[in-house]
């Protein structure tokens, strides 16, 4: 017969054993369910908004994608802060470009937001930051960091999200770069070479992504004459799956032929057509923009608008080589919306005739983008801290919104519709 000291044993180990089963089952099923998509964090609608970055204050705003377009909340996209920082600081080469962002495209502030998207279920807003070099994912409800990735090199820049919404692609600009991303991970997917500095990316309907490199924008060797000294700028367009690349404009010889070799080749923001026949392009120390056919592989058309007498005309002073810095399309089409940086003021043009419609003062307009109901061109304001609203029918500002510091990129999003901001902490 088991000793009474046996049985007790006996007890408690079946006692365990029966406690780390139910355990087990009860985490089973949330370890192997998967997130939700659809519906967003627990079944929570999703509300349209538009999430606005204000590059040197580390935070975006959140406001209505439509009618007032009213501030809802704010996220800190930088709430790792004081780490990020220590690693720098404990870094001589890090240290070196952190202070050179600074001082370059930061104009004397750090550079802590520049794009943003939210994950497909709404529940996290994905934020390149350039001067911690990174891309992080920010739990909406609790600002807490889900992911972080840290780019090759030492400054990420421009974003863009596949289609889908699953996928997300970064510039890295000193290592010219671009890297894919699982944007519910950061698990990197691929990544491809480009030319010097890449900056804008744009992924198309026939499972394509094509990336523009801008070369060097911080020299002051602006004079025309010494273009050729901002460095290896074209456009890369890779397969969207494989990252292959399938096809390369260099802008140079297509901007020769059609007349103008007074131009830059940096191509700064674009837009594509509905169709995805032709883009529109800005270039650096350009006012205005121009028209490129495809399929043709041709530069057709180039629209000059007006330059503000208040302009200084010493192209050192132009902000990273921009004159004019922001471009939008309607979504039937027929019109683009220009942010005129350096002249102070955004216009909607008819992409028909190319004739102007009113010029919006504006104070240093770096972005523009479409409203949630296609109606109103969105500019952001970095010179005055806020947002403005153009409709696109009449060419007139329709709302206004004081946002952070510096705000730069505007990107629509899907979040919970009754998201509030985390409390601060």
């Amino acid at each position: 017969m088991p000793s009474a000291r046996t049985t007790r044993t006996r007890r408690l180990a079946v006692a365990l054993a029966t406690c780390l089963t139910a355990s087990l089952s009860l985490l089973a099923p949330a370890v192997a369910a998967p997130p939700p998509v659809a519906s967003g964090a627990a079944g929570a609608p999703l509300g349209e908004v538009m999430f606005v970055g204000n590059n040197w204050d580390g935070t975006a705003d959140v406001i209505a994608a439509r009618g007032d377009f009213h501030r809802i909340g704010r996220m800190n996209v930088i709430p790792d802060k004081e780490e990020r920082l220590r690693e720098i600081y404990l870094n001589p080469v890090k240290l070196a470009f952190f202070l050179g962002v600074r001082s370059g495209p930061g104009e004397g502030h750090d550079q802590f937001v520049d794009d943003m998207y939210a994950t497909p279920d709404g529940t996290a807003m994905v934020v390149s930051r350039p001067s911690f070099a990174d891309v992080v994912s920010l739990d909406l409800r609790t600002g807490r960091v889900n992911w972080r990735f840290p780019v090759a090199g030492y400054r990420s820049d421009h974003m863009a999200v596949s289609p889908d919404g699953t996928r997300v692609a970064v510039s890295a600009s000193t290592a010219n770069t671009v890297h894919v991303l699982d944007i519910a991970t950061g698990r990197q997917l691929g990544s491809f070479k480009t030319g010097d500095k890449p900056h804008e990316n744009v992924f198309t309907s026939d499972g394509r992504l094509w990336n523009m490199s801008i070369g060097e924008v911080t020299t002051a060797l602006d004079a025309p004459w010494l273009d050729w000294t901002k460095g290896d700028r074209k456009i890369t367009v890779v397969d969207a799956t494989t990252f292959e690349t399938v096809r390369v404009i260099d802008m140079r010889s297509r901007l020769d032929a059609f007349g103008r070799d007074d131009l830059s080749d940096a191509v700064r923001p674009l837009v594509f057509t509905p169709d995805e026949k032709k883009l529109y392009f800005q270039v650096s120390f350009l006012n205005g923009f121009l028209e490129y056919d495809i399929e043709s592989d041709r530069v057709t058309r180039l629209k000059s608008l007006p330059g503000s007498p208040a302009t200084d005309p010493d192209r050192t002073t132009w902000v990273n080589d921009s004159r004019h810095h922001g471009l939008s399309i309607s979504p039937d089409g027929r019109k683009l919306c220009v942010a005129g940086t350096m002249d102070d003021y955004a216009t909607v043009v008819d992409r028909e005739t190319l004739k102007q419609g009113p010029l919006v003062p504006t104070s240093k307009p770096y972005w523009a983008t479409v409203s949630g109901d296609g109606r109103a061109c969105v500019v952001s304001e970095s010179g005055a801290d806020r947002v403005s609203a153009i409709d696109f029918a009449t060419g007139e500002r329709v709302a206004t919104v004081d946002v952070g510091d510096h705000p730069q990129r505007v990107r629509l999003a899907r979040i919970p519709a009754d998201w509030t901001p985390p409390a601060a902490g």
